[in-house]
């Protein structure tokens, strides 16, 4: 059961569906985030119609916060929360709980109307950058080394090609590079900055063309014993097993 809020003295609407049928007559009672968007205060008068919406195939959501980055499976931690809603509506901006803490994200996008239903849906979810999120782009980095690189060629001084392809491979072998993230959602205060140049060069292993499904192949690395070794002096006694006596 769906319906479609409007405030006329604004011309704003949304869309919601129904928790539970508690409140009194001629009373509806809606989240804080859901009375901001429509620009509605305590008391104020609304306008309730049933609506009947397509089911959602793609949705895009823009973060308001460079927050919202921190969290590890953006996906998953939204797909739980949209659990909790019926429908989406373009424009909207909702709000979504996670470790304590309150994200919000604007619906910038649905499909196939601008308001659609989200119950039992496959729904393909994409996201926007957030809100003063700065992109630091590998693309400009690499451009701009290009063109610094052909300034100095012209110049006389040239680039070192192996060298960069050097550092690449370094970067690419190393291990255990990342950042540790706390549970609590909070950003560290320190952080890893590991210097290529004291990073070891790990070499890619061979692999075995000749192994053949459902075999086992042991490689073992024996080292020969010494022929001389084997051969016992005549002063010395040979061993005897169980020679010993018994003691009560």
């Amino acid at each position: 059961m769906l319906f479609k809020l409007t405030n006329r003295g604004v011309n704003r609407h949304t869309h919601s569906g129904v928790l539970e049928f508690i409140a009194d007559e001629g009373l509806i009672y809606l989240p804080h985030w859901m009375m901001r968007n429509m620009c509605l205060t305590e008391g104020q008068l609304v306008k309730v119609e049933s609506a009947v919406l397509p089911v959602a195939t793609y949705s895009k959501f823009q973060p308001q916060h460079v927050d919202f980055l921190d969290i590890h499976n953006h996906k998953a931690v939204l797909e739980n929360a949209l659990r909790n809603f019926a429908c989406l509506t373009k424009g909207d901006i909702i709000a979504i709980q996670y470790n304590d803490r309150t994200y919000e994200l604007s619906v910038m996008e649905v499909r196939p109307t601008d308001a659609v239903s989200i119950i039992e849906c496959d729904m393909e979810v994409d996201f926007a950058p957030p809100v003063g999120f700065v992109e630091h782009s590998v693309k400009q980095k690499v451009n701009v080394a290009r063109n610094s690189g052909q300034d100095e060629t012209d110049s006389g001084v040239g680039t070192d090609v192996s060298a960069i392809i050097a550092e690449a491979q370094i970067k690419a072998l190393s291990s255990f590079t990342g950042l540790g993230r706390r549970l609590d959602g909070r950003k560290k205060n320190t952080e890893y900055h590991p210097d290529p140049s004291s990073l070891p060069v790990l070499e890619r292993g061979i692999p075995n063309y000749d192994y053949k499904i459902g075999t086992l192949n042991f490689i073992r690395n024996l080292i020969p014993m010494d022929s001389g070794a084997d051969q016992v002096d005549g002063d010395v006694e040979e061993f005897k097993p169980f020679s010993g006596s018994g003691r009560r």
